[in-house]
């Protein structure tokens, strides 16, 4: 096996990926070696760390997710429009399939060079499905609260899965006003999620847009994340807070997500980056920058 890989470093609105091209070759990355190239002190730093694999169900590839922690994920929504840009760009197709451990992941251009809208399928709402540790009949309002009894600072949220589990917080002020970075992590590994969560806070603006905030799961705070976005969007519907298309602010930068009333699938549309190509050293994880081209870098 050769020791060095090469590897392409995108983003979509700022939520990075490191990107490599095992449909020939099969690196053996394990999650320490993730870590290690996810840290931006040691490696070239991402959100999440992006594995291309053969399909074996005759999608256009396998997307295979770890976040910075190392640890295997089921959904990525950023991930999915940037591979979806990447294969349309390789192959002249105008649509791909994009497979998960999850199911498959429709992405499609829309319009600029940059902008790509995935499917991302049908939201599960039931609280065995988001997972949930103890039943809850309406789960548009779970009871889960931050502060004291009687004045909280967060409560109620929204609780949805989109291929992966998401808490979402309703907040009437900033979303920068609530200390995220600090309740995040004791939210995430709360007990009432036994796979841990996704957890955002939300501030609705009006009937057609709302700014989030997010603390992603194995990761921190993101500058975007797809399905935080998809699920607040959703989430806000069902409340009655917005109507099915909304314009979702993130530190990022801005996704359209729109639940679509004729078969409840997402579409969640956005811009992609590709920052640059870069070269992993296997042996010891040292890595170089290649250029800007992904053409004029492959093989």
């Amino acid at each position: 096996m050769a020791t060095r890989l090469q590897f392409l470093k995108m983003n979509g609105l700022g939520n990075a990926f490191i990107v490599i091209d095992a449909r020939k070759t099969k690196p053996q990355l394990g999650p320490e070696a993730v870590r290690a190239l996810a840290d931006p002190a040691t490696g070239p730093g991402c959100d999440q760390f992006i594995t291309l694999e053969t399909s074996p169900d005759g999608a256009d590839v396998f997307m295979r997710i770890h976040n910075a922690d190392g640890g295997e994920v089921e959904a990525c929504g950023n991930a999915t429009r940037c591979i979806g840009r990447l294969l349309m760009e390789e192959t002249g197709k105008t649509q791909v399939s994009v497979q998960t451990v999850v199911g498959h992941l429709l992405a499609r251009g829309a319009g600029a060079p940059d902008m790509v809208s995935v499917d991302m399928g049908v939201p599960k709402f039931g609280w065995q499905d988001i997972p949930l540790a103890e039943p809850f009949e309406d789960t548009r309002a779970i009871e889960l609260q931050v502060g004291p009894i009687d004045a909280p600072v967060l409560h109620s949220p929204s609780v949805v899965n989109v291929g992966n589990p998401h808490a979402i917080f309703w907040v009437d002020k900033d979303v920068e006003s609530y200390g995220l970075e600090r309740v995040g992590p004791l939210l995430e590994n709360h007990m009432i999620f036994p796979e841990r969560a996704n957890i955002s806070l939300a501030q609705v603006h009006d009937r057609g847009a709302l700014t989030l905030k997010v603390w992603e799961r194995g990761v921190g705070l993101t500058n975007a994340c797809g399905t935080a976005a998809c699920a607040a969007g959703v989430a806000a519907f069902r409340n009655r807070l917005t109507d099915r298309k909304v314009l979702v602010h993130l530190p990022g930068g801005d996704l359209t997500i729109e639940w679509r009333e004729a078969d409840d699938h997402i579409l969640m549309t956005g811009s992609t980056e590709l920052e640059y190509v870069g070269e992993i050293d296997l042996d010891d994880l040292s890595w170089r920058k290649l250029g800007v081209d992904a053409q004029e870098n492959a093989g």
